[in-house]
């Protein structure tokens, strides 16, 4: 399997009712558990929502600037699903960003489609109105298909990634997740940005073996600690921290 489609596609084939996000935002209280259909159905939105109505296109560069999330692993999978390029360039095609972001990204809402999640529970809109050309996602999301598939679909060869300007296929992506350690059905705990040059390892192995990521945001070390007992953790991202 060398594509984000043929992955995800064989989890839904054999596993589509497991847990495959388990995310918890210890400064909101909020835990969001997404199986791998409905992380699929979400991608899915997600994937129309930037090419059908933002006209994105393959070969287009994203920039995820969220803090770790799982809307974070909703836009990374619909970016990879729809061939873009999850970037960290300051100059991107489109972006998606959080409240943090907003004033930065609005400032240059003309020149890109610039997507905002408020981040509240559930995905829901902001409660304020947004800047000009800034577009609410938790508006725009509800409305697009369960199921979507692009007309030109990436291949195993196109980029997936380019941190500091150095880029990684789809295939030298799900190659690396297969060959680490995860066995099949671990649970990973994280706070890493997912979207990050760290970060993508701690959802793509999980993807690729059969398991589940857990993302904690805003956890004291103890507070984590009990996350992960309680979620049955079989490992920590990065490794250095093991359970």
């Amino acid at each position: 399997m060398s594509t984000f489609a043929q992955v995800l596609g064989a989890q839904l084939r054999h596993h589509p009712g497991r847990p495959l996000i388990t995310f918890y935002d210890e400064a909101t209280g909020e835990r969001v558990e997404l199986s791998v259909t409905t992380y699929a159905n979400w991608v899915a939105k997600a994937s129309a929502l930037l090419v059908e109505e933002h006209e994105l296109e393959r070969g287009d560069r994203l920039r995820i600037d969220l803090p770790p999330h799982w809307l974070s692993l909703v836009f990374l999978g619909a970016a990879w699903n729809a061939g873009l390029v999850v970037t960290d360039a300051e100059d991107p095609d489109a972006v998606v960003c959080g409240p943090d972001g907003l004033a930065r990204w609005a400032a240059e809402a003309a020149q890109r489609p610039t997507l905002a999640c408020s981040l509240r529970p559930l995905g829901v809109r902001f409660a304020e109105p947004l800047p000009t050309g800034v577009h609410d996602v938790g508006v725009e999301v509800w409305g697009q298909p369960d199921g979507w598939r692009p007309w030109d679909p990436p291949g195993a060869d196109d980029p997936a990634t380019e941190w500091a300007g150095e880029t990684t296929t789809q295939a030298q992506l799900w190659a690396a997740a297969t060959g680490a350690s995860l066995s099949g059905g671990d649970r990973l705990v994280s706070e890493v940005d997912p979207a990050s040059p760290p970060g993508t390892a701690s959802f793509c192995e999980p993807l690729v073996s059969g398991g589940s990521l857990i993302l904690v945001a805003h956890a004291d070390p103890d507070r984590l600690e009990a996350i992960a007992v309680a979620e049955r953790a079989d490992g920590r991202f990065p490794r250095e921290a093991q359970v």
